[in-house]
């Protein structure tokens, strides 16, 4: 699926997508959001870590992260870059665990 797919896919579910895009190798230090978020890799592939939980989750293109607010995380860019799309909803409206699907992208439905 493309990136047009995947935010009508978004879209389908209630989710408001914005396109964001970092160069290879980028890193984002570790922080906090106080809203839930939902990430999906449209391109090129990211790391984050979640240090507090003990484990890394790695998205690469038609991957989806479902981010609970208050979870410290970090991220290191692959090395061809990477184009997520991310929607944000208030706090509570996602499990409190962090959700990983692989392949979300190619799922049907």
């Amino acid at each position: 699926m493309g990136e047009r797919e995947l935010r009508v896919r978004m879209a389908g579910e209630g989710l408001d997508a914005q396109a964001w895009s970092n160069g290879p190798l980028d890193i984002y230090a570790e922080h906090r959001h106080s809203y839930d978020k939902v990430l999906v890799a449209a391109a090129g592939s990211i790391t984050f870590h979640l240090s507090e939980l003990g484990r890394d989750i790695a998205l690469d293109a038609g991957d989806r992260l479902d981010l609970p607010a208050n979870t410290l995380h970090g991220a290191d860019v692959g090395p061809e870059s990477v184009t997520c799309l991310e929607a944000h909803l208030p706090a509570g409206t996602l499990a409190n665990t962090p959700r990983h699907v692989r392949a979300w992208g190619s799922e049907e439905g």
